[in-house]
């Protein structure tokens, strides 16, 4: 083992020795090597007269550029945009966007949380944790209604098995019991879970009640207290488009600083938030496990996701985070994010309300929703494939088949004057079929 590493294992382990069995074996081997890119701060601090580091052109005191790759985006400085960013992100983003979460979760006032690292969006960010988390065999505990990357993100990439529980209850509430009961059984067989909280989830557009959310973090951190090293990812792709009743907040807050045997992770982003799917800039966020100063640790995992950044994208792309940040400090960026939000709330609920009025109900029923871009239907009489190949080719209509019997629908890209008409095509297709 490199002594780079061992030397972040030992400051993980004057914190909190429990968070080193959390780790992979790639996990307990990442550093952030002293190599060019430390030099390049170094030199950035000190070196006035000639700076001769990293692998850029300048002219003058700016990066070289090509004006006509400038000309589209001269509002910014170029060196906003053209030279590299740190293997952790622009340090004014992860700045403000540390301010935008607190502020957004009122459970994070007074709590102990490392600074967001930039990735290149939610994927990536899931990427980090199942590399430095997940072994082989290891257990990744997840709602049955997930989205279908993470079998490939957590199975294929790392050999993780996806053990999953019924999504709601009979009465249509989240199935807590079935979560703590899932993560108890894969905590007795191996000791430790990767457990993955897709709020709002990803298909089914469901966010728990205030209730649920309590129950679901109670419930882990008396797991965690028996023993079991619980790993606790905040899927929060999709934070903020809460339209009924649910908790309006992400559970990271309800776990960070609760037990020494529960590490809080928070996975979120733009993309989704604030509707720039391709610049590819989300965050990781890591909370302490105890309410107390815990920077041994939070600088030592910080290294050692800025060493797995560093060994296979070098870093997320510049020009993005410049973007994303200039947005945040925008005068009207609340008012337009709010003027977004209430389309996307009354496209919600319009879907809710044709679908509430019956006529429907003996070709398909929906699984409760109350938030995100994504809701699913359950099919009584047609296989789920058969009837999206048929939507396709007859009614020019594409939906996603999630299994045998769940179609999902993604009302985010539906005008609310058109979503009376998607649901009529699709029952159509259901007639169609039988």
């Amino acid at each position: 083992m490199n002594p780079l590493a061992q030397e972040l294992n030992e400051l993980i382990k004057q914190d909190n020795p429990a968070v080193i069995d959390m780790l992979s074996t790639l996990g307990k081997n990442l550093f952030m090597p002293k190599g060019i890119l430390t030099q390049s701060a170094e030199a950035k601090e000190k070196a006035h007269k000639f700076n001769a580091t990293i692998g850029i052109a300048t002219e003058g005191d700016k990066p070289m550029y090509l004006d006509c790759i400038y000309e589209a985006l001269d509002e910014f400085k170029p060196k906003d945009l053209f030279p590299y960013a740190p293997a952790t992100g622009k340090p004014e983003l992860r700045k403000v966007w540390k301010e935008k979460m607190i502020k957004e979760n009122p459970s994070l006032a007074g709590k102990l949380i490392g600074t967001p690292i930039v990735t290149n969006a939610l994927t990536h960010g899931l990427s980090i944790v199942a590399d430095m988390f997940i072994d082989e065999g290891d257990y990744i505990v997840t709602p049955d209604k997930f989205w279908g990357n993470y079998r490939l993100t957590f199975c294929v990439r790392r050999g993780g098995e996806v053990a999953t529980f019924d999504t709601f209850t009979a009465d249509g509430g989240f199935n807590v019991d079935g979560l703590l009961e899932k993560v108890r059984d894969c905590g007795a067989a191996k000791g430790k879970v990767v457990v993955l909280l897709n709020f709002p989830n990803n298909p089914s557009g469901y966010m728990p009640t205030v209730d649920e959310a309590k129950r679901i973090a109670d419930g882990l951190v008396e797991i965690a207290e028996e023993g079991v090293k619980i790993v606790a990812v905040t899927d929060d792709a999709y934070f903020g488009l809460f339209y009924e009743d649910s908790i309006k907040e992400s559970l990271f807050g309800l776990l960070a600083n609760r037990s020494n045997n529960l590490l809080a992770i928070k996975l979120d982003g733009a993309t989704k938030e604030e509707y720039v799917w391709g610049f590819r800039v989300g965050f990781i966020t890591f909370a302490a496990t105890e309410p107390k100063e815990q920077n041994n640790l939070l600088t030592a995992l910080e290294k050692k996701v800025a060493g797995l950044i560093r060994g296979t994208i070098s870093n997320c792309p510049h020009p993005s985070q410049t973007f994303v940040l200039r947005a945040l400090n925008h005068p009207d960026f609340a008012k337009q994010k709010a003027e977004k939000y209430e389309i996307m709330k009354a496209r919600a609920l319009k879907v809710k309300e044709v679908l509430s009025s019956g006529k429907y109900s003996d070709e398909f029923d929906y699984y409760p929703f109350n938030s995100g871009y994504f809701m699913c239907l359950k099919l009584k009489n047609v296989e789920a494939e058969a009837l999206r190949v048929h939507l396709l080719d007859k009614y020019g209509v594409g939906t996603i088949s999630v299994n045998k019997t769940d179609l999902r629908i993604a009302f985010s890209c539906i005008d609310v004057n058109d979503v009376e008409e998607l649901f009529e095509l699709i029952y159509k297709g259901c007639k169609d079929l039988h």
